[in-house]
């Protein structure tokens, strides 16, 4: 890399801003969260100044360069094999006792290093003065402040990255560690010994050893013969063990104490007078009641159920609005495709619209999920969502989980809207591998925004005067099976997996901004909107092949283009003698079917007498001759006898292809699948139809609301909403409130989508795993939804007493389960250094 291009690498503590701060330098949109262990990856970003090219790294957020947890082992190995020009160490200004702790880790690596105190405004908030020229003297190193949630320092910073990659590594601020000395300089001279190892640094690498650091331990071995490696090692390990024995304290606590008292003489006086660095009184204010004991969980409810109302409830109303544009859109994309049949369309026409109807029925959800990510986000960036992980961690504890399961369960959907796979790739930073591989199996039953369309649209048919009640239930009841499930997998599968301990820390609350709030929810809806876009459309093609093909028998087409063929005689029979034979007869009788159903549907989407008094003129100059039989002109005896007979004969056209699409669908691929599976699902109250639509929604969840949306297809002189036309069909075959309630069970314990079973396999390592994601879950769902559906109708109970009864049956197992939990006390940090002796 030369001069003019560098590499820089962020590196921070969770919660410093950090992520905050990449994307100010960069403009990159990425996943910000106020949340602890949100950065697993590693994120690049570029961006320009006027000395050429810099690449940015945003480094996992870690409390230490030690081999702890997966994030700090892949954030002190990029820093080790990548050697950024420049690393920039972003802290919490307003707590910088403890953030100091990695700045004095990063100098010793020897690595150039800017130190950005970030959040400065919450710390000129509390009249704390910080004297950043003193700080950068005793450092050795350049200081700039920044507030990176509004933007402000970036230039500053910049300017200072470009400075730090012209200047050597600097070892001013040097930890004493006192007895330790005299075997840190005696394995420094060792290891100058070692050609191979010339390239690290060796202070750090002899720390490490006597630290017994694994990844020092297996660097050692790597890059050095046995012989070497091993009297290198056996060194460093007869001096720890001295040390140890005359101290009477291990090294790495040694270690931890030494810092902090370097910490402490590095900030005496930078503090101006007067000043002083404190805690956050308006945070501490509010975790009064936030933390409480009794008060946290009863908080903790009513944010999920006030998120669920204002989002899914009410934001259900904008869908009023939403659903007419979708209409008009359908139908212009239907006047630019050939013209309908009588029987049979054309199959581009039949695709294309097929593909329409799929979409909108999808993209009429877009403000709920507006609404849902923005309120999500303002819980991420004022820094509750770090409370629920601490309010959790002994729930989950108990449960076979881990206090940094909360955020692969919030990814995934807990307050729904959600991702299962993002959810998944999550887990790679829970440190206990028996919580990970149960928070893995966990995730896909949160509320993934996948899964949101089609509780929304069954809640909106079955349960109009229940829907927050019943939303409140889906929302929680998810939970309480993900844990009980994990508590099942944890006593039995997982049982021989083996744990760690944890720690986490709590931030100090912050405003969210309008600017982030409203980026990071059109984000996440726009990636929503290109799902749509791509995986559901390829489904929804897969789909609308296998449902036409065999297709009808020959028997069955001459059947149906006879009768097709006798409406259109009787037509030109009741014609004869009219005025208006010559038009409505003939070649144009297809013609004037298709301009009567278009102008049926432009009336039924006009708002308003104005709205429709122009569809009426914009019909009668489209076709004058046509318009008079649509709509007859008064005191015209011979135009409504035509429009009656129109009439008769959409009806009986209508009623043909209705017949003719549902034997096709019947009779198709998928449908002899979906009608296999009955025997085995009517139990859970499944027909064939359902069954296609739950298969379907194993490429994709969104695909069961799509393919609902065309099995329970609309007529063509309609233009109804999904609700509508699943709703009154639904209800004539006799379904109820308790078929709802059955899928709605099924979905929540359904098998996690193909692209998460993929990252299942990715993240276990092994097909055994995925497959057991698939079949298990599928074992699960069905027989709890048949066993609700079954004894609900032998009972004879409601949808929504079902759903209460297994709401509050559930609960209660989940309580038995909890009391008998192993119980553990909590690592939390509101204000401390980070260090394995905090480690429960």
């Amino acid at each position: 890399m030369t001069k003019s291009d560098l590499l820089v690498a962020l590196a921070g503590q969770q919660n410093a801003g950090k992520s905050t701060l990449f994307n100010v330098l960069t403009g990159a949109r990425q996943h910000v969260a106020n949340y602890p262990g949100v950065t697993v990856d590693k994120k690049y970003g570029v961006y320009r100044d006027a000395s050429g090219k810099v690449t940015a790294v945003d480094l996992p957020g870690t409390y230490s360069l030690t081999s702890f947890s997966l994030e700090e082992r892949v954030a002190r190995d990029f820093l080790l094999t990548e050697k950024p020009d420049v690393t920039v160490n972003v802290v919490d200004a307003s707590n910088l006792t403890r953030s100091l702790h990695l700045t004095l880790q990063l100098t010793e690596m020897g690595l150039p290093t800017v130190l950005a105190l970030n959040m400065m405004d919450v710390v000129e908030r509390r009249g704390t003065k910080i004297d950043r020229d003193l700080l950068a003297e005793r450092l050795g190193v350049p200081v700039v402040a920044t507030v990176g949630r509004k933007g402000e320092g970036r230039e500053a910073l910049r300017s200072a990255i470009r400075t730090a990659s012209g200047t050597e590594a600097t070892t001013r601020c040097a930890v004493d560690y006192g007895d330790l000395e005299t075997d840190i300089s005696a394995l420094e001279a060792a290891l100058a010994r070692h050609e191979a190892l010339a390239d690290l640094p060796r202070r750090w690498l002899a720390l490490k050893l006597l630290e017994d650091d694994r990844r020092a331990l297996e660097i050692v071995r790597e890059r050095l013969a046995g012989n070497a490696a091993d009297a290198l090692i056996a060194d460093a390990a007869l001096r720890a063990s001295a040390f140890v024995t005359a101290r009477g304290i291990d090294v790495p606590d040694h270690v931890v104490a030494c810092r902090d008292r370097a910490v402490r003489a590095l900030l005496d006086g930078v503090f101006a007078a007067g000043t002083r660095e404190t805690g956050s009184t308006v945070t501490e204010h509010i975790d009064r009641f936030v933390l409480n004991r009794f008060a946290a969980p009863l908080f903790l409810v009513f944010t999920v159920f006030m998120i669920y109302q204002v989002a899914i409830v009410w934001g259900y109303e904008l869908t009023n609005y939403t659903w007419p544009l979708l209409a008009h859109t359908r139908e212009f994309i239907a006047g630019l495709l050939p013209d309908a049949g009588f029987l049979t369309d054309p199959y581009t026409r039949s695709m294309g619209l097929w593909l329409v109807d799929s979409a909108n029925t999808l993209l009429n959800y877009v403000p709920i999920f507006l609404i849902l990510f923005a309120l999500i986000a303002m819980l991420e960036d004022s820094g509750y969502m770090a409370r629920i992980a601490f309010i959790l961690d002994k729930v989950l504890h108990r449960f076979g989980l881990h206090g940094q399961s909360t955020l692969p369960l919030i990814l995934g959907g807990v307050f729904a809207g959600g991702c299962a796979v993002p959810g998944v790739m999550a887990t790679k930073g829970i440190p206990d591998n028996r919580a990970r591989m149960a928070t893995i199996f966990a995730v896909p039953f949160m509320n993934c925004l996948a899964k949101v369309p089609l509780y929304t649209l069954l809640l909106g048919i079955f349960f109009v005067e229940n829907k927050s009640l019943m939303m409140f239930y889906i929302s929680t009841i998810t939970v309480i099976f993900a844990l009980l499930v994990s508590k099942l997998l944890t006593k039995t599968v997982l049982s021989g997996q083996e744990t760690s301990p944890f720690v986490m820390e709590l931030p100090t609350y912050h405003l969210p901004t309008v600017k982030g709030v409203v980026r990071r929810a059109v984000d996440r809806t726009w990636l929503y909107v290109k799902k749509v876009g791509t995986i559901v459309i390829a489904v929804a093609v897969v789909v609308f092949t296998l449902l036409q093909f065999p297709g009808l028998s020959d028997e069955r087409w001459a059947h149906f283009e006879a009768a097709g063929n006798e409406a259109i005689a009787t037509f030109q029979d009741a014609m004869e003698g009219n005025a208006y034979a010559d038009v409505a007869t003939g070649g144009n009788v297809v013609a004037l079917i298709n301009f009567s159903n278009d102008y049926k549907r432009a009336k039924l989407n006009a708002s308003g007498a104005s709205a429709s008094s122009a569809v009426n003129d914009s019909f009668e100059a489209a076709n004058p001759a046509f318009y008079a039989l649509v709509r007859p002109p008064r005191g015209d005896a011979d135009a409504k006898a035509a429009s009656r007979a129109l009439r008769s004969l959409v009806s009986t056209r209508k009623t043909l292809r209705r017949e003719m699409k549902e034997e096709r669908i019947r009779s198709s691929l998928l449908g002899s699948i979906g009608r296999g599976m009955e025997p085995v699902t009517q139990f859970a109250g499944f027909d064939w139809k359902i069954n296609v639509a739950l298969l379907s929604s194993f490429a994709a969840r969104e695909s069961s609301v799509a393919t609902l949306g065309v099995l329970f297809q609309q007529d063509e002189d309609q233009n109804a909403t999904l609700e509508t036309r699943m709703g009154a069909e639904t209800t004539a075959a006799g379904a109820t409130a308790l078929l709802a309630v059955s899928m709605i069970l099924f979905f929540a314990l359904y098998p996690p989508c193909l692209a998460t079973t993929v990252m299942v396999k990715i993240q276990t390592g092994s097909y055994k795993w995925m497959m057991f994601s698939i079949l298990f879950p599928t074992v699960l769902g069905l027989t709890v939804s048949s066993a609700v559906y079954s004894i609900g109708m032998a009972t004879g109970a409601s949808g929504i007493e079902a759903m209460t009864a297994v709401y509050f049956g559930s609960l209660a197992l989940l309580i038995v389960v909890g009391l008998f939990g192993r119980r553990r006390r909590s690592a939390f940090l509101p204000t401390i250094a980070h260090r394995p002796s905090l480690r429960t």
